[in-house]
């Protein structure tokens, strides 16, 4: 009986039947809330007569949406509205793209901003002073870019260059008039030839070094730097670079029209530049020949203070070449429409000035005429004692060439011990000189600079360069670029570095820089001159096709507006030329900023010791444009 009651007890549910319950409990619920949801969105309707037929117009009105229209009809489906209720209006069409530098006016397409005529008009014609560097006040500076004249054309690579450049890039025909007999320039259809005349030299450039070749050794590469003074269209520097010979070419603005323009645009080094009261922009010792070729200099005047200035920079034992009037007089006389007593008396001055130097006349033959600067001046300064001539500079900076003033003093060469030494000591010569330790380095004189610093910057160069080739495809094509620039060259390494390209570079070092460098520059066997880069450089527009600077911008962080440094490298660089800056990132961030505004195409690239480098490499192009067409100028004027 327990046992029976026990059982019923422990007895298992019956499963199916908990199934039905729960599946019958589950559908009732469902159902319920459907219904009451129903119920909870049904629509209010209200109705209103439509004239003209029996339909009605119902709103339906649903929580939390906003009112919508629509007609019903027993016989039709509601129609739902899609199209947009809201637009954006399209920019004008008209809209342009702002830039904070604008174009200026076509009329300076040739703007020189330190040598302009009407401002040099305010200073005096005695002694050429009106022609020297006359910079804007900052009140006057422009900040716009200068346009290219209309139908401006890339030049031609060299050495093609050389031998004709396109009319439309430098539309001057004067020296083709002036000079017709002389062979300077000829205009051919759409372009100028130069048949490498001068005035001096009616076989050509190269015929004359070729005599002057005869006097002195030019193959040994004792003769690496050369000056030009009066450099006419730079024939002289042109021919000489065959011969590894490079030359600093130099003239002052519109003595003769566009001269140093078509220099530079033969792809030869030059700049504007004339010697008149201040002091040539280059350090002491620096040329190992300087050149006059009628350069219609009064080299005996002034108690011979012009002369005094070219043995400033004149390295020991270098040589001053004259050509033209005085020299050869005795032949020439009746040409050059002057009295024999005046040349006579002419080529006497000169040669008291150049005595007065203590050069050595080596030889006079034909029409030309060398002189040798001593190697030291042990000789010089005992002769000082007895006739008690042209005093020695005190206490002046022999390398001080900035605005600095000339003296008719004579600037002191190194001291040495030995008759037979060379002050300053010797130069190996050209090529060995451009890797051989510079004497400024290696007798101490620059502080804080060593012979082993500048191997290790030697090689540092030849590793960025090669970067650099990799990020601008046209630096690494051989023959696209010509003038090159490098604004912040410390010892010259990234000139040095492109020595096997067919390219010259300008190599400025700053007058801020900590130490002046730019002897050590010339002592490597390159070319450079100073610059302060919150003024203009002594060129033209659209002189150089690639642009290269280390640092600079830090360096003028606090001295002057970035901008204005951005517009003047606007204005020397051609159309399509490139630009590579190396910088702090912040300060790359700010110097693109306004040259997306200018135009360039530029981009911020990685060290090239990899992205976690501060330092950074801007490289950018400046896009082609030009001046419009005269006629629609004159359209716009009406």
């Amino acid at each position: 009986m327990a046992n029976s009651f026990l059982s019923i007890f422990n007895k298992k549910p019956n499963k199916p039947f908990s199934r039905i319950y729960f599946l019958t409990f589950t559908i009732f619920l469902c159902t319920f809330f459907y219904f009451l949801g129903l119920w909870q969105n049904s629509p209010t309707t209200t109705s209103a007569a439509i004239s003209g037929n029996n339909h009605h117009s119902t709103t339906i009105i649903r929580p939390d949406c906003p009112p919508a229209n629509f007609t019903s009809t027993t016989t039709s489906s509601t129609t739902l509205d899609f199209s947009a209720h809201h637009n954006v209006p399209d920019p004008p069409e008209t809209s342009e793209r702002v830039t904070h530098a604008p174009v200026c006016d076509v009329a300076l397409s040739e703007y020189t901003p330190c040598e302009d005529t009407q401002r040099s008009l305010k200073f005096p014609r005695e002694n050429l002073i009106y022609r020297e560097r006359h910079c804007p006040e900052k009140e006057e500076v422009l900040r716009c870019r200068i346009p290219a004249p209309y139908g401006y054309r890339v030049p031609p690579r060299w050495p093609e260059s050389r031998d004709w450049a396109w009319y439309a890039n430098v539309p001057h025909k004067e020296l083709t008039i002036e000079k017709k007999n002389q062979n300077w320039v000829h205009f051919e259809g759409d372009r100028f030839r130069f048949p490498g005349g001068g005035t001096m030299f009616p076989r050509g450039a190269g015929a004359y070094i070729d005599d002057i070749g005869k006097l002195i050794n030019l193959k040994d590469g004792s003769v690496r730097t050369a000056l030009d003074t009066g450099c006419g269209v730079a024939s002289w520097g042109a021919y000489l670079l065959p011969r590894d010979i490079l030359a600093v070419s130099f003239a002052p603005r519109d003595t003769h029209e566009a001269q140093v323009q078509f220099a530079l645009e033969r792809g030869v080094p030059a700049l504007i530049g004339v010697i008149a009261s201040i002091r040539l922009p280059y350090p002491s010792r620096a040329f190992d020949m300087a050149h006059c070729s009628r350069c219609l200099i009064p080299w005996g005047q002034n108690d011979g203070i012009y002369l005094t200035e070219v043995d400033r920079v004149l390295r020991p034992g270098g040589y001053w070449i004259l050509s033209g009037p005085p020299i050869n007089w005795e032949s020439h006389w009746k040409g050059w429409e002057r009295t024999r007593e005046d040349l006579n008396a002419e080529q006497t001055s000169i040669e008291r000035v150049a005595k007065s130097l203590c050069w050595k006349k080596l030889v006079q033959k034909g029409d030309i005429a060398i002189w040798q600067k001593p190697t030291n001046h042990i000789h010089c300064k005992i002769t000082r004692k007895v006739f008690k001539n042209r005093p020695f500079c005190d206490a002046k900076d022999p390398d001080s060439a900035w605005y600095t003033k000339m003296d008719t003093c004579l600037t002191p060469l190194p001291e040495v011990t030995d008759i037979k030494e060379v002050s300053g000591r010797g130069l190996s010569n050209w090529p060995e000189r451009l890797t051989s330790v510079p004497p400024r380095i290696s007798s101490g004189s620059l502080d804080g600079i060593t012979a082993e610093m500048f191997k290790e910057n030697t090689e540092l160069w030849k590793k960025r360069v090669a970067y650099y080739k990799t990020l601008d495809y046209q630096l690494a094509e051989p023959g696209r670029y010509r003038n090159l620039l490098d604004m912040n060259a410390y010892l010259g390494g990234f000139a040095a570095a492109m020595i096997d390209d067919p390219v010259w570079v300008m190599n400025v070092v700053p007058v801020e820089a900590e130490i002046n460098t730019l002897g050590v520059v010339y002592e490597r066997g390159l070319i450079g001159t100073y610059q302060n880069w919150c003024e203009a450089m002594s060129t033209y527009p659209r002189t150089y096709d690639f642009i290269h600077a280390d640092s600079l911008f830090t360096l003028y962080e606090d001295r002057c507006n970035i901008e204005d440094i951005l517009v003047e490298m606007d204005r020397i660089l051609r159309p399509q030329g490139s630009v590579i800056l190396r910088d702090d990132v912040d300060v790359l961030l700010k110097v693109k900023r306004f040259a997306d505004a200018m135009q360039w195409d530029a981009r911020i690239a990685d060290h090239e010791k990899g992205p976690h480098q501060r330092e950074k490499i801007l490289v950018a192009v400046k896009q082609y444009w030009t001046a419009p067409q005269p006629e629609q100028n004159q359209q716009r004027n009406l």
